[in-house]
């Protein structure tokens, strides 16, 4: 089915969204291996001291960054801006507001502005088209309970839009990504395949039921982690976004120096998507991250032969990956499920180090 027949608010005078755009959503991202060597290279030099009140900065490739206030509140400071994954501006606009959202949610705070970044070939795009991606990423913000209190825009080649996100949390509750512990069980809050359903949108090659899956997984806010922060058994969090599940589980496994265990049985999958990826609908990024940490992971023989495309998919907005203690697992799905997280699973565990360096291993 042809995807201009999903759009609501599609203005059929102008160019598809995803045609303006070399990549769409998460999968815009610089692949892990040559972000390594840019950040490498720009942290090179004479070292400036660090403030004792930023409690999160680069050390573990985090979410975001946290700065503290006072002894009960601390800011968490965000970016997120990305092309388009979806040819509806509205869509558009909502999913990457969402997505910006999220890596406050994944520090385990609540946000409380947030600011937009605007990116737009305005001689291609009109003045219409541009409200749309706005409101849309106004709405959700609404939604969230802030506003967007200002911004900054460019004309650019291709149409860009996200969010510079703040919000709070109480320091003694914050969850890095870097803090799980042996024995952990990790939980997984959305089903995995959103990159691959977006590049069969991208060619025209997406059902009705599957392209209103993609929406639904991509614009729900991952706001039960603010109330995980309270929950002590709740060791680490991050969010699954352009890396894919094994790049943002190996900075956990790197961040707490133990490796993670995968259960491939376990992971919750979007429905159609192993076909998908049988008639060829995997993004370039998805290739590009695999290359990036292939040395630090193993697939056992239980992983079926699309298993590595759909473990390496860049997943736009993606799902709360959370390292809790076996007591407080149910504690943590029961929250999730209340919030409407329904495919939330128990994924697999955090073990002891194989090999000198942490590794991930699916099983």
């Amino acid at each position: 089915m042809n995807p201009l027949h999903h759009t609501a608010s599609l203005n059929l005078a102008q160019p598809r969204l995803s045609s303006l755009s070399h990549g769409g959503g998460c999968g815009c991202k610089i692949a892990p291996a040559v972000l390594q060597d840019i950040l490498k290279n720009a942290n090179s030099g004479a070292a400036f001291p660090i403030p004792k009140e930023l409690l999160v900065g680069l050390e573990t490739s985090d979410d975001a960054a946290i700065y503290q206030l006072n002894e009960d509140q601390a800011l968490v400071a965000t970016t997120d801006f990305f092309m388009p994954i979806v040819d509806d501006p509205y869509e558009f606009g909502r999913i990457a507001a969402t997505n910006a959202l999220s890596d406050v949610y994944a520090m385990g705070g609540r946000p409380i502005l947030a600011l937009a970044l605007v990116a737009m070939p305005v001689a291609t795009l009109d003045a219409k088209t541009i409200g749309l991606i706005l409101k849309g990423g106004q709405d959700v913000c609404h939604q969230a309970g802030i506003v967007v209190a200002g911004g900054h825009t460019i004309d650019s080649v291709e149409p860009i839009y996200g969010l510079v996100a703040l919000g709070l949390v109480n320091p003694k509750q914050i969850k890095k990504n870097s803090n799980a512990k042996v024995g952990d069980q990790l939980i997984l809050s959305k089903p995995l395949g959103v990159g691959i359903l977006s590049a069969a949108l991208k060619k025209e090659a997406l059902g009705h039921e599957a392209y209103q899956q993609l929406i639904g997984y991509t614009t729900q806010l991952n706001k039960p982690g603010a109330d995980l922060s309270a929950l002590e058994g709740v060791h680490a969090m991050t969010d699954v976004t352009g890396f894919g599940l094994l790049g943002h589980a190996l900075e956990m496994a790197k961040g707490c120096d133990h490796d993670v265990v995968l259960n491939w049985a376990e992971l919750p999958v979007i429905e159609g998507v192993s076909n998908l990826i049988e008639q060829g609908m995997v993004t370039g990024a998805s290739g590009r991250n695999w290359s990036s940490y292939a040395d630090q992971v193993s697939l056992s023989n239980a992983c079926p032969s699309w298993a590595q495309a759909l473990l390496s998919d860049p997943q736009t907005s993606g799902g709360l990956l959370i390292s809790a203690s076996a007591e407080s697992a149910p504690r943590v799905l029961e929250l999730l499920e209340k919030a409407g997280f329904s495919k939330s699973r128990v994924i697999g565990t955090i073990a002891q180090k194989e090999h000198p360096a942490p590794q991930v291993r699916v099983a």
